[in-house]
């Protein structure tokens, strides 16, 4: 098995030792994904949450990008409190 072979199966590739590529990485396709369902509004307070949960933790997650997903699901977390109080909002 090549080095190539074995990083990918340990889930690494080059960029999971770089934090911050893995970052743009998450952050993108949770914006991405987040324009798509509710649109661009919300993705820019979505990215502004997924910002603040980054700040709020004490050290980076890890160098995988399994690790970066609690910043995301936190993230999520806030958009589904805001999504809602809107639905409870009377018009």
């Amino acid at each position: 098995m090549n080095g190539n072979q074995s990083h990918f199966m340990n889930g690494k590739t080059g960029a999971d030792a770089d934090p911050m590529a893995i970052a743009e990485r998450e952050l993108g396709a949770f914006i991405r994904a987040v324009t798509e369902l509710f649109g661009p509004e919300q993705a820019r307070l979505a990215a502004d949450d997924w910002i603040n949960q980054l700040e709020l933790m004490d050290d980076l997650p890890g160098p995988t990008k399994r690790y970066w997903g609690s910043v995301t699901v936190a993230a999520l977390a806030q958009l589904a409190r805001r999504l809602n109080s809107d639905v409870d909002r009377p018009t």
